[in-house]
């Protein structure tokens, strides 16, 4: 019923072997020469942290070995081993992330990512129907808007370009048409004010309303968040009573919810907090783009076209690049169209 993470991952890793070998045999039958390898077998050291290992480095050897006899390498995504031989997975991103390792070590021209769309959009098309496929864009706004909900690309895969310098290329898996560049610096970058928008839904809330305002209470109230592995999005503290007490309230995803509750009640406990509140069924509503840092009048922009749709912001966050709103869960979907269509998103050329 617990199987340790050790056993899991040395179980989970299978999936993707079977998968190498059976794209192997298919690749024989072309009549080209092919070799399927396991992360261990292309030098892929890890970390031990079963289940969520990082990449330490790769011996491209073996690798470079069968590619200038010509053949073609199928290598299993998503695990690597540790300094122990253990088997290790990469947890959420594994697949891109290893991907852009490969390219990254072999100093490739682009690392092409196959997937079941033809690019990055400048929304989800499922939910704004006029979102256009965006040519290039930098890793910047490509890993905010990952981790503000695109799920095209993981943003650990993104990161990992970004430090190497890997042209990533994002495209449809169905077609032979260009995707979408992710580089350092595309054509026009500053042009555009904003270049994506997202909707991240199932957010939920922990607000700790009367928190002693004293040096080391947060600290202490986010180590025991962290200890239990909680995902915190954006934080948010007022100071009250002339300095005496603040509220303090984060957000996590609908997932970690559960969690977050049973931390807040000992936290509350501990500290004499006078109330806990807890919000679910909320959304987070963001723009992104390089453009926001040199161009001003961008989140009167969001907030007026929020208004107009009748949507009422609850939270407001903001980073170099970034506007983000928490907003009720039921008006997710209106936001995200209203904030697409005032930006321009379904006509500006990318530059």
């Amino acid at each position: 019923q617990r199987p340790s993470k050790r056993e899991m991952d040395m179980l989970l890793a299978t999936g993707e072997q079977v998968s190498t070998a059976l794209m192997a045999m298919a690749i024989h039958e072309t009549g080209y020469e092919a070799v399927s390898m396991t992360g261990a077998q292309i030098g892929m050291l890890t970390t031990g942290d079963f289940s969520r290992a990082r990449i330490h480095s790769i011996d491209t050897r073996r690798l470079r070995d069968a590619l200038d006899r010509g053949v073609i390498v199928i290598v299993a995504g998503f695990q690597g081993v540790d300094a122990d031989f253990n088997i290790t997975t990469l947890g959420r991103g594994g697949s891109d992330t290893t991907a852009v390792a490969i390219a990254a070590a072999l100093n490739a021209e682009v690392c092409e990512i196959y997937t079941d769309v033809d690019g990055v959009y400048t929304a989800d098309p499922r939910i704004a129907p006029n979102a256009r496929r965006i040519d290039n864009i930098s890793y910047d706004e490509m890993h905010e808007l990952a981790s503000l909900g695109a799920g095209v690309m993981h943003p650990r895969s993104i990161e990992f370009a970004k430090k190497f310098g890997v042209i990533v290329h994002v495209r449809s898996s169905l077609t032979d048409a260009p995707g979408t560049m992710i580089m350092s610096n595309p054509p026009g970058m500053e042009d555009v004010v904003v270049r994506g928008a997202t909707l991240k839904s199932d957010i939920g809330r922990i607000v700790f309303i009367g928190v002693p305002n004293r040096p080391g209470v947060a600290a202490a109230i986010f180590s025991e968040v962290a200890a239990r592995q909680i995902a915190v999005d954006d934080i948010i503290q007022n100071v009250l009573d002339g300095g005496a007490s603040a509220n303090i309230s984060f957000t996590t995803t609908a997932e970690d919810m559960r969690e977050a509750r049973t931390v807040a009640e000992i936290i509350s406990q501990r500290f004499g907090i006078k109330e806990v509140a807890i919000d679910e069924g909320l959304a987070k509503v963001s723009v992104v783009g390089v453009g926001v840092r040199t161009h001003s009048g961008v989140a009167a922009r969001m907030f007026a076209a929020l208004s107009d749709a009748g949507v009422n912001i609850q939270n407001v966050s903001t980073s170099e690049i970034v506007i983000s709103v928490v907003i009720d869960g039921a008006d997710g979907e209106r936001a995200l169209k209203a904030v697409h269509s005032t930006f321009d998103l379904d006509q500006k050329a990318d530059g």
